[in-house]
């Protein structure tokens, strides 16, 4: 059976390249980044390299970039760390949307028990967050405004350069998770104006394991660890050099191609978009029309004019050999309708009806084909006797 990966949103392969630069601090070159000694030398020097790296592909100053576990770590340290720092001035209030992904959602929530109050923007029927929302909001005793650079469930991007300076004209500091977007769109911390930013490697054919936080000089931020000086004692622990020498190779190929490899992405995307919409009169495409990810489509079965199990319509295309999801690969597992969008308007029946696809260096024109074939295959099997199947497999 033919195998079509199309949750790339999810996670990615390892590129080879990525691998290779890697290995070598597996083995001969696994000294301890805070050793003295020539090894320690030796593992230090590729992790500032490394470091240097990214910096360079978002805008940033090196010394302004700490390597976490990945972009849930980085949330919770931007959002915690960041929100503890500025209490003791008074600020006790967050803002944040509510289309944001849970790591920054529950981290939000549970800053709660510690007397911090919440307010939540609301998202518009593309998914987008309006400055006027925040400017609103955000008060002189907020401490942290968190909107996300991408929504990682149906693509739209957000005016984060915008929603930044409502949120400083308030005093608030502002943190976006920008790990969809960084490798897919130009992304440069100076640019959108933000105090802190989240990104990951493992979206970017990079290793599972490793992120990093983005932290503008001079900006207050207690470590969640302790323990160690490492990181500048803002992420205490030993450093994963070969994971960090990964995750800057990913971000360097990632960046150095990203204008051909998105606009490849994109017209797959366009593609596939408009054969769903021809073929399948009852199929709704999510998020903004055009302030989106080169490489996520998101679409759902209107509930108004066909009922369907949302939850097997995954399951079904898997039978197909399709990988594809019904959202955030970190909530996938539960039947829930998905948060963002029921945030939208849309209804929850409609909302569990949905399918992600997300292109990646793996696909190609002839996939497109076989996924609508395979698509109108597996309505047609859900919906049974409930309706003409005729509109979905047509191609008028």
């Amino acid at each position: 059976m033919r195998r079509i990966y199309l949750d790339h949103t999810a996670t990615t392969p390892l590129d080879p390249r990525v691998r290779e630069a890697m290995e070598p601090y597996f083995s001969e070159l696994f000294g301890n980044a805070s050793s003295a000694h020539s090894y320690g030398r030796q593992a230090k020097s590729a992790l500032e390299k490394a470091r240097a790296a990214l910096a360079r592909c978002v805008g940033a100053e090196p010394g302004e970039l700490f390597f976490t576990s990945g972009g849930t770590e980085s949330d919770n340290l931007a959002l915690v760390g960041a929100a503890r720092s500025a209490k003791a001035n008074g600020r006790t209030h967050l803002v944040t949307s509510r289309g944001e992904h849970h790591a920054v959602l529950d981290t939000c929530e549970a800053l709660q028990s510690e007397g911090f109050t919440l307010s939540l923007a609301g998202l518009d029927e593309h998914g987008k967050v309006s400055p006027e929302q925040i400017r609103a909001l955000a008060g002189n005793t907020t401490s942290v405004v968190s909107i996300m650079h991408a929504n990682n469930e149906v693509g739209t991007v957000n005016a984060v350069d915008a929603i930044a300076s409502a949120a400083h004209s308030s005093g608030a500091l502002v943190h976006t998770d920008a790990v969809q977007s960084v490798g897919k769109i130009p992304v440069n911390v100076r640019d959108l104006g933000v105090d802190l930013m989240t990104f990951t490697a493992h979206k970017l054919y990079g290793p599972k394991g490793i992120g990093a936080l983005y932290v503008r000089r001079g900006t207050g931020l207690d470590p969640l660890f302790h323990g160690g000086g490492q990181e500048r004692g803002k992420r205490p622990g030993t450093e994963n050099v070969a994971l960090a020498v990964g995750f800057a190779a990913a971000v360097e190929i990632a960046c150095s191609s990203m204008k051909e490899e998105s606009a490849r992405l994109a017209a797959l995307r366009d593609a596939l978009e408009a054969a769903i919409k021809a073929r399948f009169p009852y199929v709704m495409i999510n998020g903004h029309p055009s302030d989106r990810l080169p490489h996520i489509l998101n679409m759902s079965v209107d509930s108004r004019k066909m009922p369907m199990e949302g939850e097997m319509l995954v399951m079904n295309m898997d039978l197909k050999g399709i990988a594809v999801t019904s959202g955030s690969a970190c909530t996938s597992g539960s039947i829930q309708p998905s948060h963002v969008l029921l945030a939208m308007g849309r209804d929850p029946e409609t909302a569990r009806a949905t399918i992600r696809f997300s292109f990646g260096r793996s696909n190609t024109e002839e996939d497109i084909g076989y996924v609508v074939e395979n698509l109108g295959e597996v309505f047609g099997q859900m919906a049974g006797d409930k309706m003409n199947t005729e509109p979905f497999g047509s191609s008028r």
